[in-house]
C-alpha cells in the first residue's frame, strides 16, 4: 500500500490523482485507492482538509493530485441579497459547512435544511458538483501561497 504522510509544495507535475468528497478529504487518516486503483493510505496531521487541487507527496517520491470528486449538492438562490444572507446566517448557526458562489449557496444534500432553506424563501434545487465549501473564520491552520496566507480550515463541528 502507498503511504502519504505530507502536503507537497514544491513544482513537480503529478502523476497520480486522489479523488474523494469532501467528507474524505476532511479526515486525517483514511485508507483509500489512487484513481489507477492503487491502495494508498493517508496519515495527514490531524485537522488537514483537503481541497481539490492540493499536492501531496507519497513515501516513495511520487507527487498525488488531490481532485474534488462530484457529490449531491442542494444549490439555494434567492430573489434579493438580502434573502441569500439570510440563508447564509442560518446555516452558519447550524454549523453547516456552506459554499459560496455569486448568487447561490451550496451544502451537501439535506432534506431537513431544504426545508428550512425554501421555508426562507430560497429557491432549492439539487446538482451534482464538487463540494468546496467556506473555511472556517477561526480555524487558522495549513495554507498554500497561491490562495494567499489568510486561508483557514473548515471548523467542523460535532454533529454537523
Amino acid at each position: 500500500m502507498l503511504l502519504i504522510e505530507s502536503l507537497y509544495t514544491g513544482d513537480a507535475t503529478p502523476t497520480e490523482k486522489l479523488v474523494l468528497n469532501f467528507d474524505a478529504r476532511t479526515k486525517s487518516r483514511l485508507r483509500t485507492t489512487l484513481a489507477s486503483a492503487e491502495e494508498v493510505g493517508l496519515f495527514l496531521p490531524r485537522g488537514t482538509i483537503l481541497r481539490g487541487g492540493d499536492l501531496l507527496q507519497a513515501k516513495d517520491g511520487r507527487i498525488v493530485e488531490v481532485v474534488s470528486a462530484p457529490e449531491s449538492l442542494l444549490e439555494a438562490q434567492c430573489a434579493s441579497a438580502f434573502e441569500l444572507a439570510r440563508a447564509a446566517y442560518h446555516l452558519g448557526n447550524r454549523h453547516v459547512a456552506v459554499q459560496v458562489g455569486a448568487g447561490w449557496l451550496r451544502i451537501q444534500a439535506d432534506h431537513v435544511l431544504e426545508t428550512m432553506l425554501i421555508g426562507l424563501g430560497a429557491q432549492v434545487r439539487p446538482v451534482t458538483a464538487a463540494f468546496e465549501p467556506e473555511a472556517g473564520a477561526y480555524a487558522h491552520g495549513h495554507h498554500h501561497s497561491e490562495r494567499g496566507a489568510t486561508e483557514a480550515k473548515i471548523h467542523m463541528m460535532a454533529g454537523a
